[in-house]
């Protein structure tokens, strides 16, 4: 859907600009062109794909509306679905103004906190000194490092066994770790 209403934000900005410069030429030549572009895209492969007959019906009123209902339909739509304005056209253009880049990085700024974190770092805290070979053992196979290397990375614990692991994948490890009797943490 968001691509039909960038697609109609552009027919818009396009006919606005159009109808400034070229006068009524520019309405003609465009509802010629929008008679070929709606003969393209009415190819069996674009009817086969809109199986929902409450889609295919609200496809055929968006496809009768001019081009400032449908700005007005996609206004009301980012609106409504809270979507961000998005540059549309040349993205090779020059840097936006200290203005326009200082709101996006807000916005950043403020997105981390309300996403809940799902990357973590795990790291080997300790572990029972009994448990010692069996520790070395899990972290080998788990890190593919040698047998030498194994021993020195469970003998420097704590230290950061992972980075950047999933949440499930992460308490798998723990859970294994646990049971053979180490301390793991998620950071």
């Amino acid at each position: 859907m968001s691509l039909t209403c960038q697609y109609a934000a552009r027919q818009c900005a396009r006919a606005l600009r159009s109808s400034q410069t070229q006068g009524v030429r520019a309405v003609v030549g465009l509802g010629l062109r929008r008679q070929q572009e709606a003969r393209r895209w009415q190819s069996s492969e674009a009817a086969a794909t809109v199986a929902n007959p409450k889609i295919a019906g609200i496809v055929d009123q968006i496809s009768q509306l001019t081009l400032l209902e449908t700005a007005d339909l996609v206004s009301t739509l980012k609106t409504r679905l809270n979507i961000p304005d998005m540059p549309i056209g040349n993205f090779a253009a020059g840097p936006a103004g200290p203005a326009v880049a200082a709101a996006p990085v807000e916005e950043e700024e403020a997105a981390p906190a309300k996403e809940e974190k799902t990357m973590f770092n795990l790291k080997l805290e300790s572990f029972d000194a009994a448990a010692k070979p069996k520790i070395i053992k899990e972290i080998k196979a788990m890190l593919g490092l040698s047998l030498v290397e194994s021993k020195k990375f469970v003998e420097s614990a704590p230290k950061i066994m992972k980075e950047s692991v999933p949440k499930e994948e992460a308490e798998k490890i723990i859970e294994t770790l646990k049971a053979l009797g180490g301390v793991v943490k998620m950071e």
